[in-house]
């Protein structure tokens, strides 16, 4: 099992095997906050514009980390739900959706300072790559995949340094590709495979963007 020094370091071997997408006018989809070093990393080796998608996993009220469900942002947001979470927590749709609103607020407030009136990436016929550092449940990153996939993309690739071998496989049909470096088993949680595994900050983030700047229209609604 390889152990990564931090997203950097993720990143950079995620981009080695992702060389056969440069000259393919490829764009980099990053989930904040973790996903973003990691993608700035590959869009940099590709020579690939960077863009965020926006999504949050909907947690159990009494386990925040515990995935029920998630939410895309968007004109019309994508709300996923995981229906055996739900059962087994036994979560009311009334306690759902309330939690389900306070992450879309949090979506507003990132979209507002991430994005604010910077132009977006364009989707429709694009190779889209989707990046984070890393998959645990695959609940959120399952709705960031359906949204996108809605927006017409000529191929979408879902690319992590770390994931349960299940989740992996889980997510193959949402995607035309998927390049996952390693499924340790047991998996435990993303961090214990990397050394450092520091919370990624707002303006982390923000500084990251703006060495992507993206020219041209718009897409990502």
């Amino acid at each position: 099992m390889t152990e990564f020094r931090d997203r950097a370091d993720a990143g950079h071997r995620l981009a080695k095997a992702l060389a056969e997408y440069k000259g393919r006018h490829a764009v980099v989809l990053a989930l904040p906050r973790g996903g973003v070093p990691v993608a700035a990393e590959v869009a940099a080796t590709l020579d690939a514009p960077l863009d965020l998608i926006l999504v949050r996993k909907i947690g159990v009220p009494f386990q925040p980390e515990l995935a029920m469900g998630a939410v895309v942002d968007g004109l019309a947001p994508i709300v996923v739900r995981n229906e055996e979470v739900l059962r087994v927590s036994g979560t009311t749709a009334s306690e759902f959706d309330e939690v389900c609103e306070k992450e879309r607020a949090e979506i507003e407030r990132r979209r507002k300072l991430y994005i604010g009136d910077r132009p977006r990436a364009e989707i429709a016929g694009r190779v889209v790559i989707v990046v984070d550092d890393g998959i645990a449940t695959g609940t959120t990153t399952r709705a960031a995949l359906q949204a996108i996939r809605k927006q017409k993309p000529k191929e979408l690739v879902l690319a992590v340094p770390v994931a349960p071998r299940e989740t992996v496989a889980e997510l193959r049909g949402e995607v035309d590709a998927l390049i996952c470096l390693e499924t340790p088993d047991p998996f435990l949680a993303i961090g214990c495979f990397y050394r450092d595994f520091q919370q990624v900050s707002d303006e982390e983030v923000m500084a990251i963007l703006r060495r992507f700047p993206i020219k041209g229209t718009t897409s990502i609604s």
